[in-house]
């Protein structure tokens, strides 16, 4: 984006990245889900240490982890019997730490009067 040109007129988004957008939005949508993800942040873990963690139940916790994993946020890997988690890869650690950051920096700005 050096070209000066290019932004002097909006590029328009194709549907398809849209929807793909949207639905990776729709994923965050759950506190639930930007918790595991958010506690996937700081290590790998598995459903039952992500469940203990969050105080949420096992089933509730590979619910929420099969939609991210189908839109690419988490992956799995098999460790003996059990199924270690991990943020898919360094972009889904950004975007979190992005929208947080987005979070924070609203709450000081909404801290005063609505006008």
């Amino acid at each position: 984006m050096d070209d000066p040109a290019a932004l002097a007129e909006p590029a328009a988004l194709a549907e398809p990245d849209a929807a793909a957008v949207a639905e990776v939005m729709q994923g965050l949508a759950s506190p639930a889900r930007v918790r595991i993800l958010a506690r996937l942040l700081h290590s790998p873990c598995s459903v039952g240490e992500l469940a203990e963690a969050l105080d949420l139940g096992q089933p509730t916790v590979s619910n929420h982890l099969r939609l991210l994993r189908h839109l690419d946020l988490v992956t799995g890997r098999r460790d003996g019997r059990n199924v270690v988690y991990a943020l898919h890869d360094a972009h889904v650690a950004d975007l979190l730490r992005q929208v947080l950051a987005h979070v924070h920096h609203g709450e000081r700005d909404r801290s005063g009067p609505i006008t």
